[in-house]
């Protein structure tokens, strides 16, 4: 099967971070290509950057599926585009918080995330709320760093990630943590021993949920929610998104 994974934000050595994660965890026989949109934001900490950013990946999704992909996943912890995308795809489209979200359910009673900079905060319970998880999480810690920081040369980045996770499990009790940026996925493994409970990169668990899906024959239903688009002009600079 053919999986494209689409970093929402423009920084290409973010891209081939997810890559190399999704990579080392797919199955034998599942080819990843990972991308980021020609246009869009070079981090997402905003829900501005989201809107910026949906658009891109809508378009990387359009792509893909005249370049026949059997699914997509949505590398950035906001999910930016989820449903529009899940409109386009004909396969499974899984954004990172929601796999991270719900993978945690199935080894513990609760999860905590550890996100960066302050004001990402709201976008974070938001999804709680929205993905119906209030009664599994135990706690939003975000660590004031910018996104860009985790791409960052013999930053303490590292170190300040694993503080954090440190106490969500020992202060509020989770049971596990979700790595709250898709520029995390490459401290998994490091985390977990740091702290001695599970770790959740969202990049790792959305290869493995669409790997499921397709192996089981599961697409995006197109009944109802998820509906392909209906036909519709766009004007001005979206004038390329309409629907004939």
């Amino acid at each position: 099967m053919r999986i494209k994974v689409i970093n929402p934000n423009t920084t290409l050595s973010m891209t081939d971070k997810i890559y190399q994660s999704a990579r080392l965890i797919a199955s034998p026989g599942t080819e990843i290509v990972a991308v980021s949109p020609q246009m869009g934001p070079v981090s997402i900490e905003t829900f501005h950057d989201e809107v910026f950013a949906a658009a891109g990946v809508i378009d990387e999704v359009r792509k893909g599926e005249a370049e026949g992909f059997d699914g997509y996943v949505i590398a950035c912890f906001g999910d930016p585009g989820l449903a529009a995308a899940r409109e386009v795809a004909k396969g499974p489209v899984v954004g990172i918080a929601e796999a991270a979200m719900h993978m945690a359910t199935l080894i513990g009673h609760t999860f905590s995330i550890i996100s960066l900079i302050d004001r990402m905060e709201p976008m974070m319970a938001h999804l709680v709320q929205a993905y119906g998880m209030e009664h599994k999480c135990r706690s939003i810690r975000m660590t004031a760093l910018e996104v860009l920081q985790l791409e960052e040369e013999g930053s303490d980045a590292r170190q300040i990630v694993v503080r954090e996770c440190r106490k969500a499990i020992e202060e509020d009790r989770a049971d596990s943590v979700l790595l709250g940026c898709a520029g995390m996925s490459d401290l998994m493994a490091h985390v977990t021993a740091e702290i001695g409970a599970p770790a959740i990169d969202g990049v790792s668990a959305a290869v493995k949920l669409v790997e499921s899906a397709v192996s089981l024959g599961l697409g995006t239903s197109k009944r109802h929610g998820y509906a392909y688009p209906t036909r519709k002009t766009y004007t001005g600079v979206f004038s390329g998104y309409s629907i004939p």
